[in-house]
C-alpha cells in the first residue's frame, strides 16, 4: 500500500526551507554536499531530509518527459456533472499516463495534463474513454506549444533567496533549471529497454545511489551514470523536487488562462517564467493561449498578483482564473489531504 502523510507533521523549520532549496539546485547532492554548502551536519540534514519525505512536504522523483520522445503533450480540461468530479478525477490521477490532476471550480471541473508515451495510449484517454464517461458534461483538450517554465522549474523560483548565492554556488547544480525549449524536439530521444528500467528506478526515487540504478537496469554503475547524464541532458528525464506547497503556506493555488496577442506571445511567457508565484507556464493551442499554474498563500495574494502583475502582462486582451479546490496528483505524485504520498513500492528516500 502507498504510505500515507503522518496525521501530525512537524512544523517545517528554516534549516528545512534552505534543505529543499540546496535540492532544487541539486537533486542528487549527497547529504555531506549539502552539510557543507549549508554549514550544517551531515546527520541533520539526513535527519531532516528523512522527515521531510516521510511528512508528506517533499519528494524527489525522476519525471519522464514524452515531449523528448516524440510525443505531443495535452492539458485537458473535464466538465462535470455535479458530485461525479472527485471520483472522476481520482480515476484519472490512478493512471501512468496522467500526471498532474486538479479538482477545480467548485468542484465541477477537473484540470489534468496527459504524459501518454505512444499516440495509441494519448488517442484511447481523449478518444474513447473520456468521452464514454456519461459524467463528463464537455472536454476540452490544448496541446503544449511552448514550454517557458516547468520540469526542473519546479525548481520553483518562489524559493530564490532562501540560500545566499555563496551557497548556492556551492552546491554546484545540475545547470539552469529550465530553459525555454519547444514541447516537442525535431530529434526525438529513442529508449533502450535498459532505459525503461532506470526511468523507472528513478520513478520511484529520483536521488536513488548508481548502484542501485545500475542494478535495476541491468547495466554497470559507470555506464547507468553516462545513460543518466544523456537522458538529463536531452532532458528525456528531469529529476523533479515535488513540494506540498501548502507546507510552505502556500494555500491558493489557480490554474490561469490567457487570451494573449499572438505578436505578444513569446514576450508574456517569457514575464511568466520569471515571476516567483508561477509553477509552470506554456503556450498552448486554442483560444486560451497561455496558461500558467500560480501558488500565492491566500486568495487576497492571488487578487493581488493577477489583477497587478498578471493584468500588466504586455498583449494581454483576457485572463480566467480558476482556483484549484484540491490537488489530487502533481508531476506523477498523488496527494491526500495537502501532503504527498510516495507511490506503493518506492524504496525509502535517501
Amino acid at each position: 500500500m502507498a504510505r500515507s502523510p503522518m496525521s501530525e507533521s512537524t512544523p517545517i523549520q528554516p534549516d528545512d526551507v534552505r534543505i529543499i532549496r540546496a535540492l532544487q539546485i541539486a537533486p542528487r547532492a549527497s547529504f555531506a554536499a549539502i552539510a557543507t554548502a549549508l554549514g550544517l551536519t551531515e546527520g541533520a540534514v539526513n535527519r531532516r531530509y528523512r522527515r521531510l519525505c516521510a511528512d508528506g512536504v517533499i519528494r524527489v522523483a525522476g519525471v519522464v518527459n514524452p515531449g523528448a520522445l516524440g510525443q505531443s503533450r495535452w492539458l485537458v480540461r473535464l466538465r462535470c456533472r455535479p458530485g461525479s468530479a472527485p471520483a472522476i478525477a481520482d480515476a484519472l490521477a490512478g493512471r501512468d499516463d496522467v500526471n498532474w490532476v486538479s479538482l477545480d471550480a467548485a468542484g465541477c471541473e477537473i484540470t489534468c495534463a496527459t504524459q501518454s508515451r505512444t499516440r495509441e495510449q494519448r488517442e484511447d484517454l481523449l478518444g474513447q474513454r473520456l468521452p464514454r464517461t456519461a459524467a463528463v458534461l464537455d472536454i476540452n483538450a490544448v496541446a503544449m506549444l511552448r514550454q517557458f517554465l516547468g520540469g526542473r522549474g519546479h525548481y520553483w523560483s518562489a524559493l530564490q533567496g532562501t540560500l545566499s548565492p555563496q551557497e548556492e554556488a556551492a552546491l554546484g547544480g545540475d545547470g539552469p533549471p529550465f530553459t525555454e525549449s519547444p514541447v516537442v524536439p525535431r530529434d526525438p530521444l529513442h529508449l533502450a529497454p535498459e532505459d525503461e528500467k532506470l526511468l523507472a528506478a528513478l520513478a520511484a526515487d529520483g536521488r536513488a545511489g548508481l548502484v542501485d540504478l545500475a542494478a535495476a537496469a541491468g547495466l554497470t554503475p559507470g555506464r547507468v551514470s553516462r545513460r543518466l547524464d544523456t537522458l538529463l541532458r536531452h532532458r528525456a528525464v528531469h529529476l523533479d523536487v515535488e513540494i506540498a506547497a501548502a507546507a510552505l503556506g502556500y494555500h491558493a493555488r489557480a490554474h490561469l488562462w490567457l487570451r494573449v496577442h499572438p505578436s505578444e506571445l513569446k514576450t508574456a511567457g517569457r514575464a511568466l517564467a520569471q515571476e516567483p508565484g508561477i509553477a509552470f507556464a506554456a503556450a498552448v493551442s486554442g483560444p486560451w493561449n497561455l496558461h500558467a499554474v500560480a501558488h500565492c498563500r491566500d486568495l487576497d495574494e492571488l487578487f493581488e498578483f493577477t489583477s497587478e502583475r498578471i493584468g500588466s502582462l504586455a498583449g494581454l486582451q483576457g485572463m480566467e482564473v480558476s482556483p484549484v479546490l484540491r490537488q489530487v496528483k502533481q508531476a506523477g505524485t498523488r496527494l491526500v489531504g495537502d501532503r504527498l504520498v510516495s507511490p506503493a513500492g518506492a524504496r525509502p528516500q535517501r
